[in-house]
């Protein structure tokens, strides 16, 4: 058997010729997906909230010498 252009003796298409075919029409399929797929920038800005609260506590331990300090003189803090 002698392969001669896209057939084989009997009218069937050679491997060849069937893989340049199945190239061809997944070349095809892509090229026409290409054109479905498009990015746009939103009108509106984005907006995200954060809600966020943040509670900072601090705790201190005076020793009793400290309190009649602070006591004695008010204005120094």
């Amino acid at each position: 058997m002698s392969e001669t252009g896209l057939t084989i003796d009997m009218g069937r298409p050679s491997i060849a010729a069937m893989k340049r075919m199945a190239s061809t029409a997944s070349l095809g399929a892509l090229m026409t997906l290409a054109g479905c797929v498009s990015i746009n920038a939103p009108d509106k800005p984005i907006e995200i909230n954060l809600n966020i609260n943040v509670k900072q506590e601090v705790v201190y331990r005076l020793d009793n010498q400290a309190k009649t300090v602070i006591q004695s003189n008010p204005g120094i803090f």
